[in-house]
């Protein structure tokens, strides 16, 4: 989180309890295990010969802190992974109605993975892996010959016939590539393609191999930076990060300084995953596992638009007896009902609410936003229609509440002529201008507190919807009105200079977002009784200004669908808000000439 959005969300936190004030009445670490130790030892050796040496030097005679046997325990009869067969490398294209990947058979995994449904925000298809040398996926282990061993750099035989794979709807089909080694021996890839799913079904047979790995532990891992895919650089380099769940928890890595760094998680890991804003890859094991390796590298500070960010992930498994270990693999957008599927958790990595209030945040987000906008996305594709339908209906559902504040409001309006009446006549005697205070709010049946307290009740609401709309995929790329992308700013109005905080634009929905405010203050503010001439009712009338402008500097960079969601909420607030004053009969005397 950069420094603007945490002075954000304090300020958000503080305008919204004084909003509430303004309608009162002025009185009141881990240990580390062998895979890390390996990788360690490897990293500069691996990315030093990957695409300078042959093929066949992935596999290295040089001594490893991986190594944990002695000298005895190395086979003489297990020089297996000294060579395999003459293999050329060749790709190989696989097609659904949802991405189109290419896969490599040096390191027998994807190069490429572009999606047909998302565009990158200079329109063209979204491609998804940012090294296009050798697979993605990664197998690392130690040999009892001594060796470091990784997939990535080897090259595998295409068991494939053709060069392509395309799947229909509704059809299943597999891909296998596998590494000969001497003797016979064979190391397996098996991925099974779902047409209608991001998700793809991993297995890796190793067939006599599994007694010449030290410890029989293997690491399977993402090795590839994901690549951007928005325009705003900054904003993506705050939510990129890796990801793994064990224990029932979900445990973050994020780099807050440049440097890389690294973590070794301890334990059965439920999955790892790296994301970037708006898209992930994600690693589920289908056996136990021994921990996870996550790691991170920064160029830059975090908030720097041309900073860049690598993270990677792998899980260490101990090869079973039967020899097979499967995975679950899922490559595509942080979007509820598709990474739903693949685990009921893999959603908890979007930032729907705060940890304070993800209690309320995430059920609510997850039973009625999210089927909301699904279920009306069915009938009506502009998402625009679909943010103003939404705010309309959670000012319906909300109306009981803003009703009885405003009413509250207006009641405390009637007494204010009393009040002062009081607050002269006792003003030599503060215990007694409380208690005939107190006698005239109790003979009229008012609550000093009925302003405030409804709109409180509101304000988990509201938080949890200023987060979602910022981190959602549902707005992402939603045209509506000027507005190219509901998930970036609309800005309509370009300055010839920049502004602390505000930028050098201005968004067109936060500028109308500003302005609905200000009128709705004034409302406020007459009805509360705001516009007296006591120096604390001065101070309000100012701060009706004031927090509108404040509101214009925090959501300027923010998402539009925000802004478009806040304006109509406000629009809708001050509808209601003069019907009240009619049915009061209070309008003439409450709006502000």
């Amino acid at each position: 989180m950069d420094k603007n959005t945490a002075t954000g969300l304090g300020l958000i936190f503080l305008i919204m309890v004084a909003w509430f004030v303004v309608s009162m009445p002025s009185e009141e670490e881990r240990a580390a295990q062998l895979a890390e130790r390996a990788r360690q030892d490897s990293l500069a050796q691996i990315e030093a010969i990957q695409n300078e040496e042959p093929v066949s030097t992935a596999v290295t005679n040089q001594p490893s802190i991986r190594e944990q046997v002695t000298q005895e325990s190395v086979s003489p009869r297990s020089e297996i992974f000294s060579s395999s067969q003459d293999v050329e490398q060749s790709e190989f294209v696989v097609t659904t109605p949802l991405y189109t990947a290419v896969f490599s058979n040096k390191g027998a995994g994807p190069i490429s993975f572009t999606f047909s449904e998302y565009n990158s925000w200079a329109g063209a298809p979204y491609q998804l892996i940012s090294d296009s040398t050798k697979s993605a996926y990664n197998f690392g282990f130690l040999t009892t010959e001594n060796l470091n061993v990784d997939t990535q750099n080897l090259l595998f035989t295409q068991l494939n016939t053709g060069s392509e794979l395309t799947l229909n709807e509704g059809d299943t089909k597999e891909l296998k590539y596998a590494l000969q080694l001497r003797d016979g021996r064979q190391i397996v890839f098996t991925y099974t393609f779902l047409a209608d799913t991001y998700e793809i079904d991993f297995d890796v047979q190793f067939i006599g191999v599994s007694d010449y790995i030290i410890g029989r532990a293997v690491d399977f891992g993402w090795t590839s930076k994901l690549n951007s895919s928005e325009k705003d650089k900054k904003q993506e380099g705050i939510d990129a990060a890796a990801y793994v769940y064990l224990g029932e928890e979900l445990e973050k890595f994020k780099l807050d300084e440049p440097g890389r760094k690294e973590e070794t998680f301890n334990g059965n890991i439920d999955w790892s995953a790296t994301r970037t804003k708006f898209f992930t890859q994600f690693i589920k094991p289908l056996h136990q596992t021994e921990s996870a390796f996550l790691t991170g590298e920064v160029t830059g500070e975090n908030d720097d638009p041309l900073t860049k960010h690598k993270y990677t992930s792998s899980i260490t498994s101990s090869i079973p007896g039967d020899g097979v270990l499967s995975y679950k693999l899922f490559i595509g957008p942080l979007k509820y009902y598709e990474i739903k599927q693949v685990d009921e958790h893999a959603y908890d990595m979007v930032e729907v609410g705060y940890n304070w209030l993800r209690w309320f945040s995430d059920p609510f987000v997850r039973f009625i936003v999210i089927p909301f906008f699904t279920f009306f996305s069915g009938f009506i594709s502009n998402y625009g229609v679909l943010v103003i339908i939404f705010a309309a209906s959670v000012k319906l559902v909300l109306s009981p509440l803003t009703f009885k504040s405003y009413k509250s409001m207006a009641a405390m309006k009637e007494l204010q002529p009393q009040l002062k009446e009081i607050q002269d006549k006792y003003k030599d005697n503060p215990q007694k201008q409380q208690q005939e205070t107190m006698k005239i709010y109790k003979k009229n049946k008012v609550n000093p507190l009925g302003g405030c307290l409804p709109n409180l009740l509101q304000f988990p609401i509201l938080i949890t919807l200023w987060r979602f709309f910022q981190n959602s995929i549902l707005l992402r790329q939603e045209e509506f009105l000027w507005a190219s992308d509901l998930s970036a700013p609309d800005y309509i109005i370009n300055l010839p200079f920049s502004i602390p905080f505000l930028g050098d634009a201005i968004g067109g929905f936060v500028l109308l977002m500003s302005l609905a405010m200000v009128f709705q203050s004034k409302l406020t503010g007459g009805m509360s009784g705001g516009g007296g001439s006591n120096p604390m009712a001065q101070q309000m009338k100012v701060l009706q200004y004031i927090f509108p402008v404040m509101l214009l500097f925090i959501f300027n960079s923010f998402a539009s669908g925000l802004s478009l969601y806040y304006l109509i909420f406000n629009v809708l607030s001050i509808a209601q808000q003069l019907y009240i004053n009619k049915t009061l009969g209070k309008g003439k005397e409450t709006v502000p000439a």
